[in-house]
């Protein structure tokens, strides 16, 4: 027997939020709003080196062509905000600094293993359910499914931000056939504010809701692979891993509540690294240090590479 849809939504939220997620929401699996917009973005550049955002592009934009009869969608958000100590003992050693969503254990890992859970628990409840779990890496616009379900709007830093929570969430889905109530999406509570586009060094934010990855400070040091820019060098200040400035200077993150997620406990106590121990890294070093980060994503000359543009940066300032 198919359970009643409303009852069934309830409780899918109840257990999603049993197992450790913080916020869930239910979208539509309809095409994506923003097809003509990403297609336009692809082909102006912006992606950069980023040829997997357009290679299943099809998919990407309409959830029934990645997940053939898919209704619906099941959005989920964990709080990644984890407090930072205040290095008690600074010293003159330079030191670089990690975007917070990468301090704690590798995050795919940890939301697919709940999202697993999630599917299986609905396949019991729903005979014949197809689902299909999904974390960035998947050809899925998580971003406006999880504006569509609830979750938060789409802030001008093109991050989704929640009310209660702030930005500091990381997000999954689950795709699936079973047809369900769906969410109201949050409304844009942006207003006229536009602190994180005066904020951000490399003017990356080039309007309000729109990003060029190819001056973002956390594509430059995480996703591309050759040389930067000379131009935009001087502007990375301490960012070795990813840049937060955006999220730090959001007025709805000031009063962001920690996570109780013990897996996102920070690994560098107070959010840096010494950028010498960086340098000296032999690759089993390397491998060792971050094991079990989501910080492997960037390969040790890349690493090395973004603390040697920190050390010339802080150089010159000196001067």
């Amino acid at each position: 027997m198919t359970p009643d849809p409303h009852q069934l939504a309830a409780e899918i939220k109840q257990f999603a939020r049993q197992i450790g997620f913080d916020l869930v929401g239910i979208a539509s699996a309809e095409p994506s709003h923003y097809r003509d917009y990403l297609r336009q973005w692809l082909d102006d550049g912006k992606a950069d080196t980023m040829d997997y955002l357009g290679a299943r592009f099809a998919e990407r934009v309409d959830p029934q062509q990645y997940v053939p009869g898919a209704a619906s969608v099941i959005c989920v958000a964990m709080n990644y905000y984890a407090p930072l100590e205040q290095n008690k003992d600074p010293g003159n050693e330079p030191r670089g600094r990690i975007a917070r969503y990468a301090l704690g254990d590798d995050y795919h890992e940890l939301i697919k293993q709940r999202l697993w859970r999630l599917a299986d628990w609905l396949r019991q409840r729903v005979e014949g359910a197809i689902t299909r779990a999904c974390v960035d890496t998947a050809p899925v616009m998580e971003k406006e499914l999880a504006s569509r379900a609830g979750i938060g709007w789409m802030g001008k830093n093109t991050c989704i931000i929640n009310p209660h929570i702030g930005s500091w969430i990381l997000l999954g889905e689950i795709i699936t056939s079973i047809e369900l109530p769906i969410d109201q999406p949050q409304l844009d509570r942006c207003g006229t504010c536009r602190r994180c586009l005066d904020a951000c060094p490399t003017q990356a934010i080039t309007e309000p809701y729109q990003l060029d990855a190819r001056r973002c400070i956390s594509y430059l040091t995480i996703e591309h692979r050759q040389e930067i820019a000379e131009e935009l060098q001087p502007a990375f200040g301490s960012w070795l891993y990813g840049c937060d400035i955006c999220q730090e200077v959001c007025p709805w993150n000031h009063k962001a509540p920690y996570t109780d997620e013990p897996a996102f406990s920070p690994r560098f106590a107070d959010g840096q690294i010494d950028l010498q121990t960086v340098l000296d890294w032999s690759a089993d070093e390397y491998a060792g240090a971050l094991k079990g980060s989501a910080m492997k994503r960037v390969k040790l000359p890349v690493l090395k590479r973004n603390a040697r543009t920190i050390l010339e940066n802080q150089t010159q300032t000196s001067r």
